[in-house]
């Protein structure tokens, strides 16, 4: 069978074929040079017929006439995507993949991507900064308990220009409201396992340290941590019932074949 993993990011769009470990990615823009649009904007899709477009034209050159027909596409949503945005998102990615589609929320993928036992019971703290949202989430037992989310960047996406300054506080801020919603019995433990940081936006050095000052907590950027997700969500390929699916994104899919 082949599957793929697909990162439809508001900068950057990232995929990678079961079996392989060689990540494709390119600027999620489509139109000639001087014209250019993103149909991707804050993680959500806002064009859908130009994210088919985007997509269709990465898969042709990651999935080319050697491989099997694509079976199955494992797509990355934000938790903050509505059932709307999630609808959207699958929309474009279907009519271009014309395959089974199913949605994860990204920073779960995230998660399993840098090595995290999601299953574990005990809370974990995860901050994914994209170029188009931040997105803060406690994990556990499998699943995304809470969730907080902020849009940054403005005009033309620039994928690993960090978190803009205006936006950090406001990422600090929901953070810190997210610490401050983990049940009291359990936020201590999530405090001490730390906060780690994935998306573009751990590369920005001022935005951990402000983390880590404001909050006093241990923060870490994970190695590679642009290419987390797409990672986390080729892992995920190769279970089944994969816990962590989100039940949104089943019952859509669902949904559109009925």
């Amino acid at each position: 069978m082949t599957a793929l993993a697909l990162d439809l990011g508001t900068a950057r769009i990232r995929l990678l074929l079961s079996g392989s470990r060689t990540i494709r990615e390119r600027p999620s823009a489509c139109g000639d040079p001087g014209e250019r649009r993103w149909p991707v904007r804050h993680g959500m899709v806002a064009d859908m017929p130009g994210c088919a477009r985007l997509v269709r034209t990465a898969l042709s050159d990651a999935v080319t006439e050697r491989h099997p027909p694509l079976e199955r596409v494992l797509l990355g949503v934000p938790v903050a995507a509505s059932r709307l945005d999630r609808r959207a998102a699958y929309a474009a990615v279907s009519s271009a993949a014309r395959c089974r589609v199913t949605i994860v929320e990204e920073p779960l993928a995230a998660a399993v991507g840098c090595g995290v036992d999601i299953a574990d019971p005990r809370p974990r703290l995860l901050l994914d900064a994209g170029a188009g949202i931040a997105e803060a989430v406690v994990i556990r037992a499998g699943e995304i308990a809470d969730a907080g989310a902020v849009q940054v960047g403005a005009g033309e996406p620039a994928e690993g220009a960090g978190c803009p300054p205006y936006a950090r506080e406001r990422v600090v801020t929901m953070v810190a409201d997210l610490i401050a919603r983990v049940p009291a019995a359990l936020r201590a433990t999530a405090r001490q396992q730390g906060l780690l940081i994935t998306g573009g936006g751990a590369r920005d050095p001022e935005l951990a340290r402000k983390l880590c000052a404001e909050l006093r907590i241990t923060v870490s950027p994970v190695a590679d941590p642009a290419n987390a997700t797409v990672r986390g969500l080729a892992c995920l390929l190769g279970t089944s019932g994969t816990s962590g699916t989100s039940a949104i994104g089943r019952k859509d899919v669902d949904d559109d074949h009925q």
